[in-house]
């Protein structure tokens, strides 16, 4: 879509912002076009907010990360090699926000300085659900409230946002099978806990599919990489 505008010397035709690919606003935007960062911003931002607000459960604490987000990438837009891989590198960027702000929060919550979440599982949750389903989600929220910082992250991708594996490991920034070892110790926590027809599920994935598919191929896989707590 375009649309005309008037000028002194005659009309111009400006090209609306979704007809314009990400490569294209990426090389305006490095080039420190103001128009280029903009459409960028308002484009992903959305991305961006729901996901760092279902990882933080603070809608306070998501808008800070996803601003801080945008900072960081338009600094190091040059390092992107792959513009179609655009949206990964972002979720990547504001992953690792998410994960350093979840560990300032344990510390603070030790501290008695936590200001508390307002955008829970339960709290997002569509109004009127049964009482009964909004009782497990308050479970879940506890659940993953007192999991490990990275393997909270890797289960929400994958049976919140419904991330397939590969795009887990994107964005998270390891290996397929890191990836696997930390969702079967987060879904065995969480089938610990919360009935296992409760849970939220993967598209095209079956109910109880949760635990083959995130041990399959990783158990017996030796990896260097190192795990944050």
């Amino acid at each position: 879509m375009a649309i005309s505008a008037k000028r002194p010397d005659g009309p111009v035709l400006l090209r609306m912002p979704d007809s314009v690919s990400d490569a294209e606003i990426i090389d305006r935007a490095i080039r420190g076009d103001r128009w280029g960062r903009e459409v960028l911003y308002r484009r992903h931002a959305g991305y961006l907010l729901g996901l760092a607000t279902r990882l933080c459960a603070n809608r306070g604490d998501a808008e800070e990360i996803v601003q801080d987000a945008f900072i960081a990438a338009f600094e190091r837009l040059g390092s992107l090699r792959d513009p179609g891989a655009l949206r990964v590198w972002l979720g990547q960027i504001a992953v690792n926000l998410v994960r350093h702000r979840l560990r300032r929060l344990r510390l603070m919550r030790v501290l008695g300085l936590d200001r508390g979440a307002d955008a829970t599982l339960e709290t997002l949750a569509a109004p009127g659900l049964h009482p009964e389903t909004c009782g497990e989600l308050a479970l879940l929220d506890r659940v993953l409230a007192r999991m490990r910082t990275d393997l909270r992250i890797a289960w929400m991708l994958r049976y919140v946002e419904g991330l397939e594996l590969t795009e887990v490991a994107g964005v998270c920034g390891c290996s397929l099978a890191t990836i696997k070892r930390r969702l079967a110790e987060a879904d065995a926590a969480v089938r610990a806990h919360v009935s296992p027809s409760r849970l939220p599920r993967p598209r095209g994935e079956a109910s109880d599919g949760a635990s083959g598919e995130a041990s399959d191929g990783a158990s017996g896989e030796a990896s260097g990489e190192e795990e944050g707590a």
